[in-house]
């Protein structure tokens, strides 16, 4: 057979705005909100630059059912791209993105093959005259497809190499919605050399052998939870029909989370140096790439009183929000978790108020009967007609905490007049 290759990519989530994040500059915000869509053009790129033969992309090209015309417009620009240079595209849609949605009415180029959502279809792919391959793949015609959709593709036997082109959950472990659920032995048997994959963002590849099962995770992080490189494969399949793959960055914006000690840091001085030397590191590793950057405090210090006082830590913060010059890093959250420089198993050995206090809060918090003692003293708050209302009643374990917290305010206070 014709050796050939093509990119693999799923998840684009076009015009998919940055969730829970509090940039307000408007230049930081204009980038967040072009990051999907360079991500996409950078897929294209690689496409063009390594001369393959053709991009799929494994469902998830929008965010939302009713896609906005400029996600569309994009879109069809970029496969333009493609076609221009006699690549083509295989596209199925996904929950995000399901069929029933709103789409524009759009003429899409030459050579841009969207699989509908009535049965698996198998498209061949040709070079000069010679099928090289068989594209099998079908959309989501709702948003919520729950059957499996890997028992309806099935290769010929005598066929070329298979590709099968799907969004799908495999195994029950992704942390993604169990959306046309299979199994890595129902991809096995259908045959395929290659299955191409989308719904997981965190790339995987779930099978190096034949067939091989790869998720390419999404080519842009938009949540702390999608941390680190993102981007696509590009997969090559030799003559005697075994695919090798490569994986590309394709983000524009990168998540990062890093932890930093107080312990030995002296004064607030020592604190900025400390942030501004995170930042420039961050900013080495990824010269190329604008970052967003949570950092959480740790340890015990001195430190750790200033970073109680009303509006310190949100004034650090803006001063680490300055610099807006792409690619920039954009500290994005300072997460206090340090701790005062008490020594609680010691103090909780003396004899006196601080000592009692202690041993107070740990038999409380270890003894259930207590717990639910304390629950009982909260009745007048959460039974009044404001709190069934508003709040939501604690459990014990709940208790136990607001106890520790509790208990650690009264001795950083205590702590604190006594320094």
């Amino acid at each position: 057979m014709q050796p050939f290759s093509f990119v693999h990519a799923a998840d684009l989530h076009l015009d998919s705005p940055f969730e829970g994040l509090r940039a307000t500059d408007p230049s930081v915000a204009d980038h967040l909100r072009n990051a999907t869509f360079e991500a996409f053009e950078g897929i294209v790129a690689l496409c063009i630059d390594k001369r393959v033969d053709f991009l799929l992309i494994a469902g998830d090209i929008y965010d939302g059912a009713d896609k906005s015309l400029r996600a569309q417009l994009k879109f069809r620009d970029g496969l333009a791209r493609l076609a221009d240079e006699g690549i083509q595209s295989f596209i199925v849609h996904g929950n995000h993105d399901s069929l029933s949605g709103w789409s524009a009415g759009l003429e899409w180029p030459e050579g841009v093959h969207i699989f509908d959502g009535d049965a698996v279809k198998a498209i061949p792919v040709q070079r000069e005259g010679e099928i090289i391959c068989h594209v099998y793949g079908i959309s989501y015609s709702v948003t919520e497809v729950h059957k499996n959709l890997v028992l309806e593709f099935q290769r010929s036997d005598d066929g070329p190499f298979a590709i099968g082109l799907l969004h799908c959950n495999v195994g029950s472990d992704t942390g993604h919605e169990s959306y046309a659920p299979c199994s890595l032995n129902d991809l096995v048997a259908a045959k395929m050399g290659y299955w191409a994959l989308g719904h997981v963002h965190n790339r995987k590849i779930l099978r190096d052998e034949a067939p091989m099962v790869v998720y390419p995770g999404n080519p842009q992080g938009r949540n702390p939870r999608e941390m680190g490189q993102r981007g696509c494969y590009l997969v090559e399949v030799s003559e005697e029909g075994r695919p090798k793959e490569t994986f590309f960055e394709c983000d524009v914006v990168r998540w990062s989370r890093e932890t930093l000690d107080i312990t030995t840091l002296a004064d607030e001085e020592a604190l900025i140096s400390s942030l501004e030397e995170c930042v420039t590191v961050i900013r080495e590793e990824a010269p190329h790439l604008s970052t967003i950057l949570q950092v959480t405090l740790t340890g015990s210090g001195h430190i750790h009183y200033a970073l109680q006082r009303p509006g310190f830590v949100d004034d650090l913060l803006e001063r680490f929000q300055e610099d807006t010059t792409l690619p920039f890093v954009w500290v994005e959250r300072l997460a206090v978790s340090t701790r005062s420089l008490i020594d609680f198993e010691a103090r909780s050995q003396d004899e006196d108020f601080v000592g009692n206090l202690l041993r107070i809060v740990k038999s409380i918090k270890n003894d259930p009967e207590k717990l639910e003692d304390l629950s009982r003293h909260l009745d007048p708050l959460y039974n009044s007609t404001l709190g069934r209302r508003m709040l939501n009643r604690p459990d014990v374990n709940t208790l136990g905490r607001w106890a520790d917290k509790a208990n650690m305010w009264c001795l950083e206070h205590i702590d604190e007049s006594e320094t």
